[in-house]
């Protein structure tokens, strides 16, 4: 879907259909509420390591966890304000990308120009899977900026790319370099996240994870904020002036 011009947008890649819920909700909906547009890329279903409540029934079929698992995430796309989620059904544990998969997601980020990108942390021994989306999700970042890929007018510039919080930051050597005040959408978030019956026990973990980011983003600036999301940063900030 090719970016109406003039309008901003953002891309959030996401290994699993419900990863962007749980790392990046808060985000998504506070930017959609401003009237952006925000992708999710969506490279698996989490048809087998993330399914594990679907696959307590002796009948199920990896075709039905895909089916539920997608109608699960759309539903929590549309709550949290997106219009546009995409699957890319690469399998989950493992998850493999290959050669046509990375020029389908560089040509996402010629057709949206993003001003900044979301994504998983660079490590993370629990799960390889994340780890690989944002390998891919980084690499397809610089094939897009290839000037003649395409021609030159396709070529992107340099959109910041934020790597939202995995679930153990320590064994994954992730640090929280910005802290976004999600307090306004915060509901939004959390219903979203009843979107995603498959995983029900993650609700209140992650519930807990945003207030102690809260807490944290008011200990560190004048600001008073009850939920939070964090994000470490790949590239370096770039401007006329600190901020």
């Amino acid at each position: 879907m090719s970016q109406p011009s003039g309008s901003k947008s953002g891309i959030v890649v996401s290994a699993h259909s419900a990863d962007f819920v749980w790392r990046a909700g808060g985000a998504i909906a506070l930017y959609a509420k401003k009237g952006w547009s925000v992708k999710v890329v969506c490279l698996s279903f989490g048809e087998r390591g993330e399914s594990q409540k679907l696959w307590k029934d002796p009948a199920m079929t990896i075709e039905r966890v895909r089916k539920e698992r997608q109608a699960e995430a759309e539903r929590a796309a549309s709550i949290l304000g997106v219009a546009d989620i995409e699957f890319f059904n690469l399998g989950d544990y493992p998850l493999r990308t290959d050669l046509a998969a990375l020029e389908k997601l560089a040509d996402v980020y010629c057709d949206l120009r993003p001003q900044w990108v979301l994504t998983h942390s660079h490590r993370d021994p629990y799960n390889f899977d994340h780890a690989e989306a944002t390998r891919f999700c980084q690499e397809a970042r610089i094939v897009a900026q290839a000037h003649g890929r395409k021609g030159v007018a396709t070529a992107i510039g340099a959109p910041p790319v934020f790597l939202f919080e995995p679930h153990q930051t320590e064994q994954c050597g992730w640090k929280p370099e910005m802290i976004l005040d999600i307090s306004s959408v915060w509901e939004t978030k959390r219903k979203a996240f009843e979107s995603m019956q498959a995983q029900e026990h993650l609700w209140e973990y992650y519930t807990r994870v945003a207030l102690q980011r809260g807490a944290q983003g008011t200990r560190n600036s004048d600001r008073k904020m009850q939920y939070g999301e964090a994000y470490e940063r790949v590239f370096p900030t770039v401007g006329e002036e600190f901020v």
